[in-house]
């Protein structure tokens, strides 16, 4: 969810806020910490899957995991993918295939519900079934290879609109071992992939590399944001939380992204690993119908004030470009 809707929805935060009282709220997280990254991926095996508009895709999701999967080896980085089960259904049998490589190594498998449903709607017994019938596929494949599913993700990080369906979603998630995903880095990488399969339709090699750079350009930009808003919210950087989708322009750029982070001088770590530092003790006890980053959450949990009108939004050409019948 974009900033500009979720300060449109909350209005929450306004004016910058002062780093020595964020410091002070959260003394675990006071000294200095060396610079750490988990990467994630949703939508897993392949982001468009069973989308009505969305047909004959199997080798497109085949080479698209392919390319993210070399690029994660070669920059030897973890990784967690989320998936959503409607989307193995909709390959078949390649469809379980493709999430074999994922389950070995520093990668790993992550639940991210059955239909891709919005819990907003959702009453507790069918986010219950969402829960469950999302581990089709997983579950057994996991635990055949002697390992267990630990974490879950809400799709749009919508993790509950109230406290009483917050707290209720929560104790699903505790019944069936899971902890909840964080997520702190948002790219937007859906809306350039959407510009980047027209350009790709189209077969138009300067749009496709100019919407390459674009991505990379803003993903620098928000890489800095976020790492920024945290350390104003809580006085320190805390391991990074990569939210990315299974998609086209993340398997052209994913050598790219990687570089960016090595670049800013960023270790990769697992999703565990970066969920062990104490600011991820507890999930957040901010109820909201969107679904921001985390560091929105943790400042309307402290009450530090920031201001969200300084997170840029996507060139408003890679919008246009993606849905041009879009009224802009």
């Amino acid at each position: 969810m974009r900033a500009t809707l979720v300060m449109a929805g909350l209005v929450m935060l306004l004016t910058p806020a002062d780093p020595a009282r964020s410091q002070a709220l959260d003394p675990a997280c006071a000294s200095p910490h060396d610079r750490t990254v988990a990467v994630t991926f949703d939508d897993l095996p392949y982001t468009r899957a069973g989308d009505a508009e969305a047909q004959d895709l199997e080798a497109i999701a085949k080479a698209t995991n392919e390319a993210i999967l070399a690029g994660l080896a070669r920059g030897n980085v973890p990784a967690i993918g989320f998936v959503v089960e409607r989307r193995v259904q909709a390959l078949g049998e390649i469809g379980r295939a493709l999430l074999e490589p994922w389950n070995a190594s520093r990668l790993e498998l992550g639940n991210h519900s059955a239909n891709h449903l919005d819990s907003n709607t959702l009453d507790i017994d069918a986010f219950r079934r969402e829960v469950i019938d999302g581990e089709a596929s997983i579950r057994p494949m996991v635990e055949k290879a002697g390992r267990s599913l630990r974490f879950f993700r809400f799709p749009y990080n919508h993790v509950g609109d109230t406290d009483q369906r917050r707290e209720a979603f929560e104790r699903v998630l505790g019944e069936r071992g899971y902890h909840l995903a964080a997520s702190t880095i948002d790219t937007s990488d859906y809306v350039f992939d959407a510009a980047y399969e027209r350009a790709l339709a189209r077969s138009d090699t300067a749009m496709i590399q100019k919407i390459e750079d674009a991505y990379i350009d803003y993903s620098r930009v928000e890489i800095a944001y976020y790492a920024d808003l945290n350390r104003t919210v809580l006085g320190c950087e805390p391991p990074g939380i990569l939210l990315l989708h299974v998609n086209r322009i993340n398997a052209a750029t994913i050598d790219r992204i990687i570089e960016l982070f090595t670049s800013a001088g960023y270790r990769f770590v697992s999703l565990a690993e970066a969920q062990g530092h104490p600011a991820y003790k507890t999930p957040p006890r901010f109820s909201t119908k969107y679904g921001p980053m985390w560091g929105y959450r943790w400042a309307k949990e402290r009450n530090v004030k920031v201001d969200g009108s300084k997170e840029e939004e996507p060139p408003a050409w890679v919008i246009q470009y993606s849905d041009p019948d879009a009224p802009h």
